[in-house]
């Protein structure tokens, strides 16, 4: 895998540290640890290095109530249950009922593949810890079939965090780590140009002068992210505002801001002169 190296795509304006960090993650073979705000394109990130680099993408988008297992694979004893008792299947081959998950696809995959571990923080402590022993050996085992899994091709995995947990040392030595900056004005711009080639330029000022005012209201428990603002410019546009009507009034503010008491904070004019 150490041939590849990933230089950005057209539509993911990645700053050179990040792309620093998935090429040392891909020649050390180790997982990247992408950490951020939400919204900073963490995911998008690994939809990128699969374009890039032409590789297929396999997704494990974790969930609060995820088991590590979940990723590698399942025995569908019900439906082998089923079959017995009411179908025309032949249930004495237990690999009919192994289904891969997205871990145990990549590892089974002919060639390497970016392999998304998402937002790793959302399921039980000690769900990093279960997967040690998978990172390190890329192999796994079927306890229903008495085989082993060993990857073909160790995948380029990625793996995002929004930090809602801290994660297991044990877990973070096999990680290579980076931590996705919120974008400056100047390369909110490169993004913005991605999205919306053909925005007037006056109004893209405009509204990031006000984004980013926003931004810095003081006490907001959620801070409007990239893709909102992305999104508020295509609202902007399409509703004819222009950058003039802009320096008096925050139009569609429920695109920027999802929580009830950020929205007191921001039009409190003890907070914020708008």
């Amino acid at each position: 895998m150490s041939f590849l190296r990933f230089s950005g795509t057209s539509r993911y304006i990645a700053d050179p540290e990040l792309v620093a960090a998935v090429n040392a993650s891909i020649a050390l073979q180790r997982p990247l640890l992408v950490k951020g705000e939400p919204g900073t394109g963490k995911t998008v990130l690994a939809h990128a290095i699969a374009e890039g680099l032409g590789l297929a993408l396999r997704s494990w988008h974790v969930k609060s109530t995820s088991k590590a297992v979940e990723g590698l694979y399942t025995y569908d004893v019900v439906q082998r249950l089923n079959d017995s008792r009411f179908g025309d299947n032949d249930v004495s081959d237990v690999r009919n009922y192994i289904r891969f998950g997205a871990m145990g696809q990549a590892f089974r995959d002919a060639e390497s593949s970016v392999l998304l571990i998402d937002e790793i923080d959302k399921a039980d402590l000690e769900f990093p810890n279960d997967l040690l022993r998978e990172l390190d050996e890329m192999a796994f085992h079927v306890h229903e079939l008495d085989e082993t899994v060993t990857a073909k091709n160790r995948p380029v995995t990625i793996i995002t965090s929004n930090a809602e947990k801290e994660l297991p040392d044990a877990f973070l030595r096999r990680c290579v780590f980076h931590y996705i900056n919120f974008p400056d004005k100047e390369r909110m711009a490169e993004i913005v140009r991605v999205h919306h080639p053909d925005l007037d330029d006056r109004l893209i000022s405009a509204a990031m002068e006000r984004f980013y005012s926003v931004r810095k209201t003081d006490g907001l428990r959620k801070k409007p992210s990239t893709s909102e603002f992305i999104d508020w410019l295509a609202v902007l546009a399409r509703a004819g505002i222009s950058a003039e009507d802009l320096k008096g009034k925050l139009p569609f503010l429920g695109v920027l801001i999802k929580q009830e008491k950020d929205l007191e904070a921001i039009l409190s004019p003890r907070k914020a002169r708008y």
